[in-house]
């Protein structure tokens, strides 16, 4: 039970750091890289239901980050595997944005932007869970 109360704390801690990168993120889109960008203006459209769903999204998929990246690391101090559960999520989301970009009529140039977007997401939220165990608010799965 306590190692799974200490895998909901990492998934609470991952979700609330790729909500704020969400927050942040979208931020920008918004108001710096829509002026470059038609295909990011075309995304604030509809803005409250989209942005609600995009957020909820954006939190779960941080709440199995960081669920899942406190298992892959455990006690380890191996930067392969902490780089390779961050690239996993962050290539997963973000190649499946290059494939809907190529698969669209507008220029892949955003949704590159959106991929490396996805990539930084996971490795703030990677920051947050490895500060969280180092301050001891989340244990490291033991390896035992």
């Amino acid at each position: 039970m306590a190692e799974r109360l200490e895998s909901l704390k990492a998934g609470i801690v991952g979700g609330f750091s790729l909500f704020s990168a969400f927050a942040i993120a979208s931020l920008l889109n918004t108001f710096v890289l829509a002026k470059y960008f038609q295909t990011l203006v075309s995304l604030q459209s509809d803005v409250n239901w989209h942005l609600w769903v995009s957020g909820a999204i954006a939190t779960f998929i941080g709440f199995l980050f960081g669920v899942t990246y406190r298992y892959i690391i455990r006690s380890d101090q191996n930067p392969q595997l902490k780089a390779g559960g961050v690239l996993a999520f962050g290539l997963v989301r973000g190649l499946t944005q290059i494939e809907l970009g190529w698969n669209s009529n507008s220029t892949i140039w955003p949704f590159l932007i959106l991929a490396a977007e996805s990539l930084l997401w996971f490795v703030l939220a990677a920051i947050a869970l490895d500060l969280a165990i180092q301050f001891r608010w989340v244990k490291p799965f033991s390896s035992i």
